[in-house]
């Protein structure tokens, strides 16, 4: 609707107060009239004429009649993109604006996450977001970009901001964050899936597409296993891998195969996707072939550099190498990844795994206060007792991811 909305009006304020001056009359109209027979239909009739109202007093009187006429006659261009959601992420991840810009400005009108929630998945304070928002908006208004679907061949440029958006977007449904969140928003990881595929008929040759629709694939297949009866986190080796979604496992592979056929070179989401179905594709936890993921680890590391990579690398190497080998890899990261919750956690498994078990459950505790997950706190609440001796644990440490 926004993404329609800003192809008739050509202004994204206009488009994001209408929707929401829209969405807000139907909770109250239709709590006292019920639900209209095509929901969909009466939101995008009332968001437009809301967004006509506001062009009526904003605008000169010529001009407001020019809109009106365009926004009751022009036919929509969808450039061959069927799908409103992903023609509006496409149209956010316009070439002029800057990468950051557009990932959040994306992110934002199409994920539906908020501020706070973009700014810990970029582990940056909330203002840089907000700044980040403000001025691609400012960039889209002052460079008057058109609000239309982008033909074929620019789609490759407006790609690689896309895929990071839909990584995000899944990554905030696992685990999601949030004052009394759920283990998993099932909604963002699913909208997630169904975008991504579609990006994927749009590109079907493009191995990173490919990547990142295994890699979430992957990481769906586990869903049903994820959480323990208590309502904790299960890590991967706790998971009953016989419930896993098998057919969805091998449509992962087959993509990854494929891709390796049309596109031998590895980028970021296909050697995430690779590490992932290494986990996927053991039969036990204990057959993992954790040197395969080091060396996966290292080839991404030579891509992306990042804090994060860096600390799952450890992860892996931990796993290999002991964790005495992997903990000053850890602790090396701490000035940059002092928010960030799993870095506590992973170094404190570490810790307790060495029997340093005070230093492990003060990392618990830190871990603890910076989760904003139910299911987690849960998991990590039974390791710090487990490292205060308070019970016998069943976890295995550092060794998997949920």
């Amino acid at each position: 609707m926004i993404g329609a909305l800003m192809r008739r009006f050509g202004d994204l304020d206009i488009a994001e107060e209408a929707a929401a001056d829209a969405f807000a009359t139907a909770v109250e109209r239709w709590r006292r009239e019920g639900v209209p027979p095509n929901p969909g239909g009466w939101l995008t009739t009332t968001a437009t004429r809301k967004a006509l109202d506001r062009l009526r007093r904003a605008r000169t009187q010529e001009e407001k009649y020019r809109l009106v006429h365009q926004a009751l006659n022009d036919d929509e261009d969808v450039g061959g993109v069927p799908d409103e959601r992903l023609r509006l992420l496409l149209i956010c991840c316009h070439p002029s604006l800057p990468l950051e810009g557009r990932v959040a400005l994306t992110l934002r009108m199409v994920g539906g996450p908020t501020v706070p929630e973009i700014a810990r998945a970029f582990l940056v304070q909330e203002s840089t977001i907000g700044q980040r928002i403000s001025r691609a908006k400012a960039k889209v208004r002052s460079a008057a970009l058109p609000f239309a679907a982008p033909p074929e061949e620019e789609l490759p440029n407006r790609i690689g901001a896309v895929l990071a958006v839909l990584y995000l977007v899944f990554n905030e449904g696992y685990p999601s964050t949030g004052e009394h969140a759920h283990a998993v928003r099932h909604d963002l990881v699913l909208e997630a899936i169904r975008l991504t595929r579609m990006v994927r008929s749009l590109l079907p040759r493009d191995g990173e597409v490919a990547g990142l629709l295994a890699l979430m694939l992957f990481a769906e297949a586990r869903h049903a296993t994820r959480i323990a009866p208590d309502g904790a986190l299960l890590t991967l080796d706790q998971q009953d891998r016989h419930a896993w979604d098998h057919a969805m496992i091998r449509e992962g592979l087959h993509l990854l195969r494929d891709a390796d056929r049309d596109e031998p070179a590895q980028g970021r989401y296909r050697i995430l996707a690779a590490i992932s179905a290494t986990h996927c594709s053991a039969a036990t936890a204990g057959d993992t072939g954790w040197a395969r993921i080091v060396a996966l680890y290292d080839l991404l590391a030579r891509i992306d550099p990042s804090p994060i990579v860096r600390l799952n690398r450890a992860v892996a190497i931990a796993e290999v190498h002991g964790p005495a080998v992997a903990l000053p890899l850890v602790d090396d990261l701490h000035d940059v990844l002092a928010r960030y919750q799993p870095y506590f956690a992973v170094r404190a498994d570490l810790l307790r795994r060495l029997d340093r078990r005070d230093e492990a459950a003060t990392a618990y505790e830190t871990a603890i206060a910076l989760s904003g997950n139910t299911a987690e706190r849960a998991l990590l609440t039974r390791r710090l007792e487990a490292a205060r001796g308070r019970s016998d644990s069943r976890d295995r440490p550092a060794s998997g991811a949920p």
